[in-house]
């Protein structure tokens, strides 16, 4: 994929229009007979779905509406191409993340974004940001919440996260912040929105192996890998580069400890964090 803003654009574009095709194909309508019902040409819903021209707002919720798609066409358009909340290094995967049907996430340091509380997340966000105004941090936070609702859709994609125990143990916002934080994912593994593993210290040479890694494929296009590090994060395409990232993955999540254990140790640390809230 393509490393600049204006490539992940258009990727984001080119998924838009086939999900449009798509369904639209299955509605069993024409571009013709759908562009008559929100009141624009054939021709302009052809080239909708060839990416030729960018998916206006207001045209993209009437779609919603014909297509009865739950919203799914304002949010490509709000949150996958308009959207300007997201870093440039992140907006390629964030532009994919909404479309995809699996993600599996890595996180060695920080709750994944997805997983996130808000009050988690302007932690995050004041100490990568100790300068930003208020409206700026705010805005983070609002985009990387928003992006979450995928996560309460009835198609939502199969979500698993592999936390290393830093995650757990560093105290991000203080006590009572991280046990609000680890409640909620261990609430979401419960209600099986997501499969949590935890990789423990015990995990030797596993446990200290770092960088951010992002799994997520597609019912239409080819799986993609994202990496990310200080101030820079990279959308992987090629099949090889991909196998070798999925092979990684499968490597840490045999590592880890199985979900069972994985929530009670979550539970546990959320509930030392808890305590320790109380008394301080």
């Amino acid at each position: 994929m393509a490393n600049g803003s204006h490539g992940s654009r258009q990727a984001a574009w080119e998924f838009f229009g086939a999900e449009l095709k798509r369904r639209r194909e299955d509605a069993g309508l024409t571009q013709v007979e759908l562009g008559a019902q929100v009141f624009v040409s054939g021709a302009y819903i052809g080239q909708f779905e060839q990416a030729i021209r960018k998916p206006q707002l207001d045209i993209a919720q009437r779609i919603d509406e014909v297509l009865q798609t739950d919203g799914i066409f304002e949010r490509l358009c709000r949150k996958l191409i308009d959207d300007r909340r997201y870093a440039d290094y992140f907006a390629k995967a964030a532009e994919l993340e909404a479309l995809a049907t699996q993600i599996c996430d890595f996180a060695p340091a920080l709750v994944p974004g997805l997983l996130q509380t808000a009050a988690y997340a302007r932690a995050v966000t004041v100490a990568m940001n100790p300068f930003a105004a208020d409206e700026y941090i705010e805005e983070k936070v609002t985009g990387r919440l928003e992006r979450a609702r995928i996560l309460k859709d009835a198609t939502r994609p199969t979500h698993w996260a592999i936390l290393h125990e830093n995650v757990l143990r560093a105290p991000v916002g203080g006590p009572a912040i991280m046990a609000e934080q680890l409640e909620h994912v261990a609430a979401c593994a419960r209600r099986r929105i997501v499969m949590v593993q935890v990789l423990p210290y015990t995990a030797g040479a596993y446990a200290v192996m770092n960088g951010t890694l992002r799994l997520m494929e597609f019912e239409d296009a080819p799986p993609t890998a994202y990496t990310e590090a200080v101030y820079s994060g990279n959308l992987l395409d090629d099949p090889a580069v991909v196998k070798r990232a999925q092979s990684t993955y499968d490597l840490l999540r045999a590592a880890a400890l199985s979900p069972k254990a994985s929530l009670a140790l979550i539970e546990s640390a959320a509930e030392d964090y808890r305590r320790c809230a109380s008394t301080t």
